[in-house]
Order: C-alpha cells, then sequence, then structure tokens
C-alpha cells in the first residue's frame, strides 16, 4: 500500500520510468510472473521475427497468418487491421500486478449485475413513437422530462410557454408609486448633474425618433457609432416612456452585452446615471454572479449566454417585455443563435419588441433578416478623433525596422518556414509597391520613410514601435490616458516588461495596466480609475476594450491593426490561434475609444493602402469555431434538424464543420444516429459546460471523487485561476509544481489549488494564492462553479446531497491515480503518445503528428516524462500545435476511458485495440479481465444515465466500481476497497 501524502491523497506516482513501469507491482516469482517475464523478453525481438508476435512456434505461427489473412480477405480495416499491423511493430506490453489480478477476478465472480432492461416494442404498420425507443427505463421524473424534451417541436413548447402565467400584467398602483419614484429621482441633485451629461450624447438628440420608431415597429435596428451613447441611453429612454405613460408594472427590459465586464460595467453606469445603487431600476447577471433588478420597471443587463440560458425554460421570453441585443457586429456564436431563435419567436408574442444594436455594422443585412424591419442611424463620437497611419508614425518615430531575414543555412530545419515567410515578402511586395510609387510621385512623404514601408517586415508586430511610439506621446501630447490594442496576452506581458525595463516609464510618472480576459473582474476594474494629477495612465489591452467597455479619461489610441482570432479547422479537427489583420468596423471600434473627454488621436500601425484589404466586418464566430454546444442547444431546444436550422442563421456555417460537431457528440453517445439526443446527451445539454468536461462530471459523481473532479471541470471551462507576473515566470511554474504533488499533471495542480484555497481562512488563503500566483476571485468564482455543479447533479438524482464536500460524494477523492483516470475519461480521445528522446519529450498524435506542449503547461520544461500518454482538453495551432493543459496517464486509465475496446487473441496472448496508434499485448487472462471490467462498466455507465440515481455503494454497483478502481489503482487495492466502504 502506497504512502499517504500531505493532504491524505494516496500517492501511486513511483519514479520507476522504465520502458515497463508496472506502476508498484510486487514482482514475485510466481508462474505468472515468469511467464510475463518471458513474455517481455520475447517482446523485444519482435522485428527479428518479421512482425509476427513474439512466442509463436510451430502451428501457432501459421494460425496467426490464417487470421491475418482471413481478416484482409473479409475488407476489415481500420481499428484491426490496425492492430495487426501495431502488434507487428508498436505494440507495448501491458500486465496487471498478479495480487490486484487476482482480487479483480475474484470481486467479478460474485457480481451477477442484471439492470432489467426491457424488449424495445416492434410496432408493425404505422410509424414507432420515439417513446417506444426507451421502454426498458423504468418510470420517473427523469424519464418524463426527457421524452417531453425529446418528443415536442419548438413550435410546442412556444404554445405551451404562452400558456404560462404571466408575470409582467397591468398593476395601476405600481404604474402610480413609479411614477412617483421617477418624479423624485429628477429632483435629485446627482441625476440633474447626470442630465447634463446625458443630454450632449448623440443618441439622446434623437430620442423622440427612437421611441417613436420603437413603439410602431416589432423589430429595430439600431446603428450607432463608439461614443454616441446607445448602449447606456437607449433602454433607459424604453424604461423612463414607459413608467411615464403609465406602463412600468408592464415593462422588464432585458439587454445582452457579449462579456461579462461589459455587463457589469454598462449595469453600474447606468444605475449611477439614475442616481441609485444596482438592484433597483437596474441590475446584471453573469455567470455565477449577479444584482438582479426588480421583477417590473426595470433593466436587466446580461451576457447572451444568461439569455440563452433563459429561453431553455421559457422560449417565449414572457417575463420580459424588450429584447435588446447589443454589440451584435461582433457575430459571436450565441448572439447569432439567439437572433435565429428569436424569428421564431416573434409570431408568437406579438408584443414583445426586439431592439438589435451595434456600434458599426452592416446595418442593411440584418434589416433584411428581419423581414426589412427600419433602422436608425444614430452619427458621430462625442468629440473628433483625428487617425495616424503606419507612415504618419514612422515619420514621428523616426522607427527603423529590422531587416528581413535572410535564407536560412539549416534547410532542414528552417525551409520551410523560411518559404512560408518569402512566400508572404512576395505578396506585400505585389501589393504595397504601387502604392509606394504614387506616394514617390506625389511626394507626399520622405525617402526614409518609404524605404521603411518597402520593408515586409513594417507589417510585423513591432514591440519596440509601440515603445517609441509611447515615449513620443508621453513627451509631446497634452495629458490624457492611452489605451494600446495587442493581439495576445503574451504580447502584452512583453510590452509591459520592455517598458518596465526601458527606465521610462517609472512608476511614479506612469500607471500601466494589462488587460485580458483572463483577469479577474475585480482587477479589470482597475483600468475604470482616474489617476493622480501629474500621473499618465497607460492600458495594454486586447480586443475585450474594443467594444462596450468605456474608459472614460482615454484620449490616445495605439492600435497594432492585429488581432488574435480563433479558427476552426474542420478537415483537420483542429482549432488555429493565429493573429490576424482586423476588419474596417474594428479599426472604427478602436479608433472610437478616444476621445471621450476631449478630441483623441489613433495611431494605426498599419498604412492606409493595407487599410485597402480589411474586410468590411470580422467572421462570424459560428464559421470559425467547433459547434458541439451550439448543436446540443438545438437539440434541448428542439429547433429540428441541426443543419436545417443552421442553414437559417445569417451565415450558415460549413457542412464539414457541422459534420465533425454531430460524430463527436453521436461519439459520446450524446445524439442517436437519428440526431435525437440520447439520455446522455439530454443531461450534457443541460450541463452550462463543453460536453467533454459535462462528461467527466458525471463520471465524477459515479466514482465518487467530486472535489477534484468538478474543481478541474470548472477551472477548464471558465478561467485558469493561476496569473503570470512580469518576469516571474520561472517562480510562477514552480508554485504550479508544488501544488501538482508530483502528477505531472495541470489538471492536479488545478485541484489541489482550489482545495488548499477553500480550507483556509481569510489570511491563509491570501497569502497562499499571493506566494502561488493565484488570483482569489477566479478562486472563489470556481468555488461557486464546483458548488452550481453540485447542485445541477443533485437536482438530476446523480448525487444525494448538494454538498460537494459530502463524504458519499468523494470516497474515491483520495486515490489521485483514479481522478486521473476519471479526467482522461472525459476529454477522451484527446490523447497524445509520449515519446522520450532522452533529452526532451516529443509528443504526437494521431490526427497532427507532432505536438507540442505549451510553455504554460506544468510539464514544459520535463525532459522526461513517467508514462507513455498524456491527456490534454485544449490543443491549438498558433506557431506550432500546442497542448495547452496537460496530465500523464498510465495504460490502465487509458483502457478504462476508452468507450470501445477491441479484445482479441493472438497465440497465446491477446491484443488490445485502443485505437489505430495505441495497442497493447498481454495474457489471455488479463485480456478477458479487462473485457469483463469493460462490459459491466458499460452496463453500469448506461443504466445509470438512463435512471439517474446516486451509486449504491454497499450493492453489487460497488463490487463492480471498486474492482474497477482497484484496476485503475493497482497496487493499492485495498485502501480504495476501505475507501469505498
Amino acid at each position: 500500500m502506497s504512502k499517504p501524502n500531505r493532504r491524505g491523497y494516496s500517492n501511486n506516482y513511483r519514479s520507476d520510468n522504465s520502458k515497463h513501469n508496472r506502476y508498484g507491482k510486487n514482482r514475485e516469482q510466481t508462474s505468472d510472473d515468469t511467464e510475463e517475464s518471458a513474455a517481455q523478453n520475447d517482446f523485444q525481438t519482435r522485428k527479428q521475427t518479421r512482425g509476427r508476435p513474439a512466442g509463436l512456434s510451430g502451428k501457432e505461427i501459421g494460425l496467426y497468418y490464417k487470421d491475418l489473412a482471413m481478416k484482409k480477405r473479409s475488407g476489415l480495416t481500420g481499428a484491426c487491421s490496425s492492430a495487426s499491423r501495431s502488434s507487428l511493430r508498436d505494440t507495448k506490453y501491458f500486465s496487471l500486478d498478479p495480487d490486484v489480478e487476482r482480487m479483480i477476478k475474484s470481486s467479478l465472480e460474485t457480481v451477477n449485475t442484471s439492470y432489467g432492461k426491457g424488449k424495445i416494442l416492434t410496432i408493425v404498420g404505422d410509424k414507432p413513437k420515439i417513446e417506444d425507443k426507451y421502454t426498458h427505463i423504468r418510470d420517473s421524473e427523469f424519464k418524463r422530462n426527457f421524452l417531453n424534451i425529446i418528443s415536442i417541436s419548438i413550435q410546442e413548447k412556444l404554445a405551451k410557454s404562452m400558456s404560462m402565467k404571466v408575470k409582467l400584467v397591468k398593476n395601476e398602483s405600481l404604474d402610480e408609486q413609479l411614477k412617483e419614484d421617477q418624479k423624485l429621482r429628477k429632483s435629485a441633485p446627482e441625476y440633474v448633474k447626470m442630465m447634463d451629461f446625458r443630454r450632449k450624447l448623440p443618441s439622446y438628440k434623437m430620442k423622440e425618433e427612437i421611441l417613436k420608431t420603437v413603439d410602431s415597429n416589432q423589430v429595430v435596428v439600431i446603428s450607432g457609432e463608439t461614443g454616441c451613447g446607445k448602449t447606456t441611453q437607449i433602454p433607459q429612454f424604453i424604461l423612463d416612456d414607459a413608467i411615464e405613460k403609465g406602463n412600468g408594472s408592464r415593462t422588464k427590459i432585458i439587454c445582452t452585452q457579449p462579456r461579462r465586464i461589459s455587463a457589469i460595467s454598462v449595469a453600474e453606469r447606468v444605475a449611477f446615471e439614475r442616481a441609485e445603487n444596482p438592484g433597483k431600476s437596474v441590475g446584471y447577471a453573469i455567470r455565477l454572479e449577479k444584482t438582479e433588478p426588480r421583477d417590473y420597471g426595470s433593466i436587466l443587463f446580461c451576457t447572451t449566454g444568461i439569455l440563452l440560458k433563459y429561453m431553455q425554460s421559457d422560449p417565449a421570453l414572457l417575463d420580459y417585455s424588450h429584447i435588446v441585443l447589443d454589440e451584435i457586429h461582433e457575430r459571436n456564436t450565441e448572439s447569432d443563435f439567439i437572433i435565429t431563435l428569436l424569428k421564431q419567436v416573434i409570431p408568437k408574442r406579438p408584443n414583445i419588441k426586439i431592439i438589435l444594436m451595434s456600434a458599426t455594422l452592416n446595418a442593411e443585412r440584418f434589416s433584411q433578416y428581419y423581414e426589412l424591419c427600419p433602422i436608425i442611424n444614430i452619427p458621430g463620437f462625442t468629440y473628433p478623433v483625428s487617425s495616424l497611419y503606419l507612415e504618419d508614425v514612422i515619420q514621428l518615430t523616426r522607427f527603423k525596422f529590422p531587416p528581413p531575414p535572410n535564407a536560412p543555412t539549416n534547410y532542414k530545419k528552417h525551409l520551410k518556414p523560411f518559404k512560408e515567410k518569402q512566400k508572404q515578402f512576395e505578396d506585400f511586395n505585389d501589393f504595397i509597391e504601387p502604392a509606394l510609387r504614387q506616394m514617390e510621385f506625389e511626394k507626399s512623404y520622405p525617402p526614409y520613410v518609404i524605404n521603411e514601408l518597402r520593408n515586409p517586415t513594417s507589417e510585423e508586430l513591432s514591440l519596440g514601435l509601440i515603445q517609441a511610439l509611447l515615449q513620443h506621446i508621453s513627451e509631446t501630447k497634452e495629458t490624457g490616458a492611452i489605451l494600446v490594442f495587442l493581439p495576445g496576452i503574451m504580447d502584452i506581458t512583453n510590452l509591459c516588461k520592455n517598458l518596465s525595463a526601458s527606465g521610462r516609464f517609472p512608476s511614479h510618472k506612469f500607471q500601466i495596466y494589462p488587460l485580458h480576459s483572463r483577469l479577474p473582474t475585480v482587477e479589470q476594474k482597475l483600468i475604470f480609475k482616474i489617476p493622480p494629477a501629474g500621473i499618465r495612465k497607460i492600458i495594454i489591452a486586447t480586443s475585450i476594450a474594443e467594444t462596450s467597455i468605456t474608459i472614460e479619461d482615454v484620449v490616445y489610441v495605439i492600435d497594432c491593426g492585429k488581432t488574435k482570432l480563433t479558427r476552426f479547422d474542420a478537415a483537420k479537427n483542429i482549432e488555429i490561434l493565429k493573429p490576424e489583420w482586423i476588419s474596417l468596423a474594428n479599426a472604427r471600434q478602436r479608433r472610437g475609444r478616444a476621445g471621450r473627454v476631449q478630441p483623441g488621436v489613433c495611431y494605426h500601425l498599419f498604412s492606409k493602402a493595407r487599410e485597402m484589404t480589411f474586410e468590411e466586418y470580422p467572421t462570424p464566430e459560428m464559421l470559425r469555431t467547433p459547434l458541439e454546444q451550439v448543436i446540443l442547444q438545438v437539440k434541448i431546444l428542439q429547433l429540428g434538424r441541426v443543419d436545417v436550422f443552421l442553414g437559417s442563421v445569417m451565415d450558415p456555417p460549413e457542412e464539414k464543420a457541422i459534420e465533425v460537431a454531430l460524430n463527436l457528440l453521436k461519439n459520446l453517445n450524446a445524439l442517436d444516429n437519428n440526431e435525437t439526443l440520447t439520455p446522455l446527451g439530454y443531461h450534457l445539454a443541460r450541463l452550462p459546460l463543453d460536453p467533454r468536461t459535462g462528461k467527466m462530471i458525471l463520471w465524477a459523481s459515479m466514482f465518487s471523487c467530486v472535489e477534484p473532479v468538478f474543481a478541474i471541470a470548472a477551472s477548464l471551462s471558465f478561467k485558469d485561476a493561476f496569473y503570470c507576473p512580469i518576469n516571474k515566470e520561472e517562480e510562477v511554474n514552480a508554485a504550479k509544481l508544488k501544488l501538482g504533488l508530483g502528477q505531472f499533471s495541470d489538471h492536479i495542480a488545478l485541484a489541489e489549488a482550489l482545495r488548499q484555497f477553500e480550507k483556509g481562512s481569510d489570511g491563509q488563503t491570501r497569502r497562499f494564492c499571493s506566494d502561488h500566483f493565484l488570483s482569489s476571485n477566479i478562486l472563489r468564482l470556481l468555488t461557486e462553479m464546483k458548488q452550481q455543479f453540485t447542485q445541477y447533479l443533485y437536482e438530476m438524482k446523480f448525487l444525494d446531497s448538494s454538498n460537494p464536500s459530502d463524504e458519499r460524494a468523494n470516497k474515491n477523492s483520495h486515490n489521485l491515480e483514479v481522478v486521473k483516470a476519471i479526467v482522461c475519461a472525459g476529454l477522451y480521445p484527446n490523447i497524445a503518445i509520449v515519446q522520450n528522446t532522452g533529452s526532451f519529450v516529443k509528443l504526437k498524435t494521431v490526427e497532427d503528428g507532432t505536438v507540442k506542449i505549451h510553455p504554460g503547461s506544468i510539464n514544459a520544461r520535463e525532459k522526461k516524462l513517467p508514462t507513455s500518454y498524456v491527456t490534454y482538453f485544449l490543443k491549438q495551432k498558433s506557431t506550432a500545435i500546442f497542448l495547452h493543459d496537460t496530465t500523464c496517464v498510465n495504460e490502465t486509465a487509458l483502457i478504462f476511458a476508452t468507450p470501445q475496446c477491441l479484445i482479441r487473441p493472438q497465440g497465446i496472448r491477446s491484443i488490445i485495440t485502443l485505437n489505430q496508434s495505441i495497442s497493447f499485448i498481454c495474457k489471455q487472462s488479463t485480456a478477458e479481465i479487462i473485457k469483463k471490467l469493460k462490459n459491466e462498466l458499460n452496463q453500469l455507465l448506461e443504466h445509470k444515465i438512463n435512471h439517474p440515481e446516486p451509486v449504491k455503494w454497499e450493492s453489487q454497483e460497488g463490487d463492480v466500481l471498486r474492482a474497477i478502481v482497484r484496476f485503475i489503482s493497482q497496487s493499492n487495492g485495498g485502501e480504495e476497497e476501505n475507501a469505498a466502504k
């Protein structure tokens, strides 16, 4: 039995990194050991036997080749033929500890499970009813809800929703009270002061036109430049007008924002303008954080995801009178989904008002999509903003770009990227040279500017140029905050480092704030504070600062012209993250961030010629991201066939992307072959999670390891709590390693970070977070998410307590091998094969070949990993294909995680094939145990999914689970048995 570590978890990791690591096997010289040892020796000489399995002789060799020939003649390819081939070359030997094998075999001999499967009724003549497919599921609340979801259409759901009691009904006494409150508010000094500011906004000048158009039309598109006040003013216009007309009791406005910080900051701003605190007539709701307003005469600002969640339970949105969708030009997936879904709601609710708003958009397209609804355009910025381009910036700073790279000397390693760069430079020259000749002819810029523009590296992101420009602005321009747009977090970090190292931006003269989505809300809010006199504020941000977030004192904007976008390559089934040129709409948004309090300046770090190549609008998110969660939403809302519904959105995704997502959901058993939600799919669709992490927490509830796995799932679906201060990378990595408990796992480090945070007092947690570079705010949100997941699973009947720390839900939380196996099962088939070369770790995946561990991972600096496999959640291609989070897993975890194993005799042994690149050879007795375990596990999982209820550990369910836990853990079977009692 392994010794428990300092937290009480049994730490099964051993330092034995030999090729055939047995994970703590007792090497007794039994007959089984002797056979196994001989098998391994034979296995090493496989190449000398021309590929056939070692240990065959005489008749066995003939039978082996006869079997192989039959496989080929029958056309059996894929997993089987791959298994045959891999068994000839790359198959590893797998063995179980003899003691564990005997215990598991003994346990399984007493198991005689029967889950009472009924026969599926056969209907003759008429089309079978969908309920007939699930006659084997006993009647329960789950079955009724599930069948109700999958058997009625959205039109029927809308009709049913319309029959529900409406909250927004006429109440004259409330209307009078709201009127009185309105009069008192108007006389308050702070309200009067804010009205003086509001009247100067361009949107206020169009108040009457906006109200008249909204009143006389069900759908209105409002387009307004940044700074016109549309986000803060239009919901207020509608609410105040309703209250003054005696309709406040029937008015509740919901206004969506694309980001959490936008929803909060806009709600707080509007409440401030109304001389009140959030929670009265104005509120907000984001995931795990809300201050809701009253149920009538109010405005609720929320993320688009929250509105979509509301529509699952009430598709007709009976609790709301007005739906305002803001920033729709961003075309995120959820906004496009809601815009499409609302087209089906409108005919059923003729009194609902839909207002679509954006700073810069092709308003005509949205108007056409909604049957030529009216368009209102609000012009202008608050103050004029002048635009300068790269040619102007070079002239101001006299900056010199580095020369293009020379041809590589190591052609084998560098030739391909060099050729790609050369092609890029040639395209640049073909395009830019005519524009430069025109500039030379017109003599609009000095020769040194044109020479720099002729250098292809002038179009690459230059932090040196940005630093030079920041110095120029600071030395020559009047007081005012500077907002710098950069593509990604690493660019922000590197620029902050450079500014600090230069000595030209001391803290007594400058406040420098990074701003990106990984920062917690509390830290993001610091950017809004006005600095003391004599100190200039510099905000270095990603595109998060492009919309909705208004930093009042920004006067100067530096726009690098690039943004990092994730694009999903459906053919290769991989997400690609790389910097791209922004759209014209993005450029206008960034320009509009300047000039809020005085005339501003925007420095575009691209030439006027390059701007001519920009697309008008950004690519819709639905065209560049995976679609699994979208499809589950289509199904839970019963919107019909996926291809038909997604074909009706403004810009339908590719058929291949839909096919890839459908295949993943079918492989997860979330959808059946008819695209209908399965019971598992129903459970996954109800969880606010990616389907893989949803599967992870379902399995964790069954295997009783809720605390660590729920913490991991929360981190993967929300934010990594670790942050990395400038110049602290090594210290952050050391802190992660300490929390990783020697498990070579980012996921274990995440779970341990949250566990230690939750157990400490306030003073202890502050010190703990500071020492380990953790955001206490994010950890608090992760704690709430963990609680939320537990509540979901308790309501879904998988747990018998809503307390994530409940002892019954954590019988195996101490066992890190089980935790890693559950993570692996949730993330499967995200597996990479490890090849330890001696000096560095090399990884390969089936789809991509060689991949790399991301520098932020706990395993990035390891020269050798203890197992032959890692599992991961996020794989992205940027400068290379990176695995962002990794966990080392052994063969038992992999066998456990694989939904279907192919097990077949191979002479005196057996081959276990997991996929086309991973297979093991083992004794036939071991193969029989694995086959029995997998069969029992699959039956138990199916039964629990169809009949949600907590696991009965004292029954044969417990016997099966304990046997599986022994299999995963091997050397500590006894400890798990005691823990699971």
